[in-house]
């Protein structure tokens, strides 16, 4: 019996659960769906660097300055000793590593999952994000919100309490910017003239469903299950987002995990 892989993940205080991240959603939702087993280690903002350094993970990116960028999720394999950074090479690892679970991206859909990613973040991302992110800050425990305001505000060019404040125009605006989005998604879905639920099929769930759950559980979570956003987007086309969520609850488990140790 392989031992459980070790999945690092951002806590927040939004739910019980402690998991809110569309990004490490991905990867959760991956191993859920997978059936692999895994422990959670919950890394505040401040720590992932040290954290994935400490493991040998690489850095997902660089920043303005050149410096090495570290993000979350990770995983480390003990079986394998492999560390790993992001979703999608994740989502392609444990594809290769555990073949005999269900696979998250099908023979020669690589390209096709690489070019929906893209695409998919460039119709929502532009709306989506002046409503959440400031959000985000206000969800975090404190240690994490302090470096949540100190690296995001200069990146936004000033407080994030006024990007999209609840009640204004401009909230209202990116809000209708949302629905086109999720309006885009039904075409893509539609396209061939049935109304599937998923993107390869009535029942076939893949790593292209996978990503759009996890933006719907992050949307769920920073707006919280009661606001009136989140309500108004379950009864978009034809409650189609109500049913997708649904079918994805019972890959949402996340285990009680463990504090890092830096």
């Amino acid at each position: 019996m392989p031992e459980p892989i070790v999945f690092y993940d951002i806590p927040g205080t939004a739910a019980a659960s402690k998991a809110w991240s569309h990004n490490t959603w991905k990867t959760r939702y991956s191993l859920n769906f997978k059936g692999i087993p895994y422990k959670t280690i919950w890394v505040e903002y401040p720590d992932i660097e040290p954290v994935l350094r400490k493991i040998g993970a690489a850095p997902t990116s660089k920043r303005a300055d050149g410096s090495p960028l570290y993000t979350l999720p990770a995983i480390l394999d003990p079986n394998t000793g492999t560390a790993l950074t992001d979703s999608s090479a994740i989502a392609r690892y444990l594809d290769r590593t555990y073949p005999d679970a269900p696979r998250l991206l099908p023979a020669e859909t690589d390209a096709l999952h690489e070019a929906f990613i893209v695409a998919f973040q460039r119709v929502i991302f532009p709306d989506l994000r002046p409503i959440l992110v400031p959000s985000v800050a206000e969800l975090l425990p404190p240690r994490s919100t302090a470096y949540f305001y100190a690296t995001r505000e200069p990146a936004w060019g000033g407080k994030l309490s006024e990007v999209a404040p609840r009640g204004s125009e401009k909230r209202e605006k990116h809000w209708a910017g949302v629905k086109a989005a999720f309006n885009e998604y039904t075409k893509w879905l539609e396209a061939d003239g049935s109304d599937k639920l998923f993107f390869l099929g009535k029942d076939k769930i893949a790593y292209a469903d996978i990503f759009l759950a996890a933006y719907l559980a992050w949307i769920r979570i920073i707006l919280g299950p009661d606001s009136e956003e989140w309500a108004d987007l379950l009864t978009w086309n034809g409650g189609r987002w109500a049913r997708f969520a649904e079918a994805f609850e019972k890959y949402g488990s996340v285990d009680a995990g463990e504090d890092a140790v830096v």
